[in-house]
């Protein structure tokens, strides 16, 4: 697995970067066939009272991307929050791969005899 922590207009202090860590390893406990991680944190200047903390994050599984993205107040809070719609989007397709199929009950008799 790959991962890239990467700052726009920002500094990544070995503090962020640990808690971005300890963040994706839930991510990663629920779904192990993750193959490249590229997060992007920046900060958003667009008026002297407004300020706005951007997190994004890309994660490319086996078959598929998954972009998400949040901004808040705190680059933390916007950490946490990101993590949280990372894990249900990655919870969501690890349930569309699992096989669904069912072998008929008439095939199940067959094969015991």
């Amino acid at each position: 697995m790959n991962l890239t922590i990467s700052g726009h207009h920002l500094e990544i202090t070995p503090s962020l970067r640990e808690y971005v860590l300890t963040k994706l390893d839930r991510v990663t406990r629920h779904f192990d066939q993750v193959v490249d991680i590229n997060v992007l944190l920046s900060v958003e200047k667009l008026t002297e009272k407004e300020r706005r903390q951007k997190a994004e994050v890309t994660l490319h599984v086996k078959g598929k991307d998954i972009f998400i993205e949040h901004a808040a107040e705190d680059m933390y809070a916007a950490v946490d929050q990101l993590m949280d719609k990372l894990d249900r989007q990655v919870c969501r397709h690890k349930g569309r791969l699992q096989n669904h199929h069912h072998v008929a009950a008439k095939r199940i008799d067959a094969r015991a005899t």
